[in-house]
């Protein structure tokens, strides 16, 4: 008993709040001020600015209906559930899942995940797992995204951890590094929770999905030198996952961050420009969404290498095109790509496809001109990359 509180105590700054802290955590986030007023600007953007102080009182009456029923974190993700699915319906004009065969209902795995969007990567995977009888997430955030406390609170509510990106220092992130890897080798082994982790730090804004082997460099740390790859591996088994969209909320922006980078050296960020993407890729019109999980990492990997090549191979072999890829391949070309889209796995160039191209091309005449060709290059990418292999 004394050691699991040890264990526990060492995780408190970063881990997900318990059951018995969840009806002190929603009290103090219905009373706060900030995160009223943000619902009040969500829900009325073009008056809530203004309107927000005198709302404040109907929206803390609102909400404290909606979670006068959360005492734990299972009764949060019941509520949740429903939203999510009032999203998918208005967003989501068909989510279709593969590779759930390779899944067992009664391990935990770690989901290493390609990175398109910040809240609805993990938000797809944790649909499909809560919805396909598996245990839901513990998801990954990086601390760069958590600007406002009540951010933080609502994360970690919804059994989010915390990954220390404001670290400077060597030793400070290499502590932090430690840290992090622990509790996920901990989550997976010891709590049998499920774990998602993006592929990189940050969204693949160029359409790249490319594993940063400092990403797994940090979940080995806590491997043990006695302890072989194909050992740890075993009881922490690895799932690569790729998810793609057919159309992307944010695509303007990110081009528009792409382009300022080439042509000015660095993008500067707004305060909160994190927190607005991801309310844009909530809301936003996302088309056709596959969601692919890939084969558990299995034997014969000896190394962080090994293990990076073996997800960006199945995260680019499972990665399913959408139409949208192909469309702005043939922008970029003036060819169409020889390759295989869609749940039917068709060969692109034998589909009739006039209407969704048309609603293609109008969707890109809504990005400004010095943003286009970066936008279709990303649309694009994983269409190169299918070709490539």
């Amino acid at each position: 008993m004394g050691k699991e509180l040890v264990i526990m105590s060492e995780f408190d700054a970063i881990r997900p709040y318990n059951d018995d802290e969840v009806r002190e955590v929603i009290d103090r986030l219905v009373n706060d001020r900030e995160l009223l007023d943000s619902v009040a600007k969500f829900k009325l953007p073009t008056v809530g600015r203004y309107l927000a102080p005198l709302l404040r009182p109907l929206i803390k009456s609102r909400l404290k209906k909606e979670v006068a029923h959360v005492h734990a974190v299972h009764d949060l993700q019941n509520m949740l559930e429903r939203y999510m699915g009032n999203m998918f319906d208005s967003t989501v004009d068909n989510l279709s899942i593969s590779g759930l065969e390779y899944l067992n209902r009664e391990r935990a795995y770690l989901f290493v995940s390609n990175h398109r969007d910040i809240a609805m990567d993990p938000g797809v995977v944790n649909w499909a797992l809560y919805k396909n009888g598996f245990t839901t997430l513990r998801i990954a955030i990086g601390d760069n995204l958590l600007t406002k406390p009540f951010a933080s609170d609502l994360m970690r509510l919804n059994k989010s951890f915390i990954v220390n990106r404001s670290a400077k220092a060597p030793r400070e992130k290499l502590k932090a590094a430690k840290l992090l890897s622990r509790y996920i080798h901990h989550s997976v082994t010891s709590d049998k929770e499920n774990v998602w982790i993006a592929q990189r730090e940050g969204r693949a804004k160029d359409g790249d999905d490319i594993t940063n082997p400092a990403i797994v460099s940090m979940l080995m740390l806590n491997k043990g030198k006695q302890v072989s790859f194909e050992d740890y591996l075993a009881e922490m088994p690895i799932v690569p996952v790729s998810i793609s969209y057919e159309y992307d909320p944010c695509d303007f922006a990110k081009a528009r961050e792409l382009v300022t980078k080439e042509t000015e050296g660095e993008y500067q960020k707004g305060q909160h420009e994190d927190v607005q993407s991801i309310a844009k890729g909530i809301v936003g019109y996302k088309g056709k969404v596959h969601l692919a999980f890939g084969q558990p990492l299995d034997g014969g990997l000896d190394s962080v290498d090994a293990i990076v090549q073996r997800l960006n191979q199945q995260i680019c072999e499972n990665y399913r095109l959408q139409l949208s890829n192909c469309f702005a391949y043939e922008l970029l070309e003036n060819t169409s790509p020889k390759v295989m889209v869609g749940e039917e796995a068709q060969m692109f160039t034998d589909l009739k496809v006039d209407e969704e191209r048309k609603k293609f091309l109008m969707h890109m005449e809504g990005c400004p001109p010095p943003y286009r060709d970066a936008c279709l290059r990303a649309y694009a990418k994983p269409v190169y990359k299918k070709l490539a292999s």
